[in-house]
């Protein structure tokens, strides 16, 4: 049990004006002794950056790492594009890619005191954003993609293929990264999303003075369309849009893959 209790971290949160999460761990880290925790948080340089929390952080980088049987991407959120290109904030999530390849997701937590120091010392709205990790089983392969802007990441891709080669991989990853799907299968739209979609198609349809006895054919063609925009597997290949990457795969199977855009 801790030293401390929920209403010590609201207390200190109003104090040093930090977010729940570190004074949690400021108490944490000193036995639960409220004098201690406001003087570690203010070594740390995070008693004033319960302020920073709250300002937005749609800026960032991403960074892609194949290492082995896995592959990871991360995402490390700011403010401006100026830190994020930054030599520093690039090495870092470069780091931290390379550690969740090697160990898993949880360690990233390894490095928080460095994003720490980074938000202090660039004053800036730092944090850790998506973290993906993958490994590849018998038959299996990795591929990542990274498309780069100004010195860094911000668009990355891993796919997880099975039964085709790097190269196929590579270049279905390349084709993720411009056209950006939602779902690998048809089967994973939810039926939500779908039935709405198709009532809204329907009604267009209907506006339009479409015959009654055609609005079924018009609805599937116009759906058909709609998936093959969020579909993987259903869309033009960016390469040669008459073949649909389920054309291009032949034999191969894409298992997973993920897709992670700065700002998104």
């Amino acid at each position: 049990m801790p030293d401390f209790s929920a209403k010590d971290v609201q207390s200190l949160r109003r104090l040093a004006g930090v977010g729940m999460l570190d004074a949690r761990r400021a108490l944490e880290e000193t036995g639960g002794v409220m004098d201690d925790a406001i003087q570690w948080l203010r070594v740390k340089g995070l008693a004033k950056a319960g302020a920073r929390d709250e300002r937005d952080a749609s800026q960032g980088a991403v960074a892609a790492v194949r290492q082995g049987s896995s592959a990871a991407i991360v995402e490390l959120r700011c403010e401006t594009d100026f830190v994020a290109k930054s030599p520093e904030f690039v090495s870092l999530v470069d780091d931290l890619a390379a550690l969740v390849a090697a160990k898993g997701e949880e360690a990233v937590a390894e490095r928080q005191d460095e994003i720490d120091q980074l938000r202090t010392s660039l004053q800036e709205n730092i944090s850790l954003g998506r973290v993906v990790r993958m490994e590849s089983g018998e038959g299996e392969l990795l591929d990542t993609y990274v498309h780069l802007q100004s010195g860094r990441g911000v668009n990355a891709v891993v796919v997880l293929l099975q039964g085709g080669t790097q190269e196929l991989a590579h270049e279905v990853a390349v084709h993720i990264a411009f056209a950006r799907p939602e779902y690998l299968r048809r089967e994973d739209v939810p039926e939500t999303e779908v039935a709405a979609e198709r009532a809204t198609v329907e009604q267009i349809s209907r506006n339009e003075g479409k015959p009654e006895a055609s609005l079924p054919k018009v609805v599937e063609g116009r759906m058909n369309g709609w998936f093959k925009e969020r579909v993987l597997l259903e869309q033009p290949y960016v390469r040669d849009e008459k073949r649909s990457i389920s054309d291009l795969l032949g034999t191969a199977t894409i298992v997973q893959f993920a897709q992670v855009v700065v700002g998104s």
